[in-house]
């Protein structure tokens, strides 16, 4: 695997899978009327902290010159 390509495949799996969850959730709440909330902030939270701890990690690479932007 190429450098850099770990964190663009995770960036890019969350979105994906962003999108399917939010699409899952809006056909359950057409079904029952009813919304998951504790669900739906677990998952974003989830989402959120895998995004910014890859945000992380790139920047210490970069930081220390392991890594180019890009």
């Amino acid at each position: 695997m190429k450098k850099g390509t770990y964190s663009k495949l995770i960036v890019l799996l969350i979105i994906v899978l962003n999108i399917i969850f939010t699409a899952a959730v809006l056909y359950v709440f057409l079904q029952t009327s009813s919304e998951p909330s504790a669900l739906i902030v677990a998952w974003f939270a989830f989402t959120t902290g895998e995004l910014s701890l890859t945000a992380l990690i790139k920047k210490q690479k970069i930081k220390k010159g392991e890594d180019k932007i890009g």
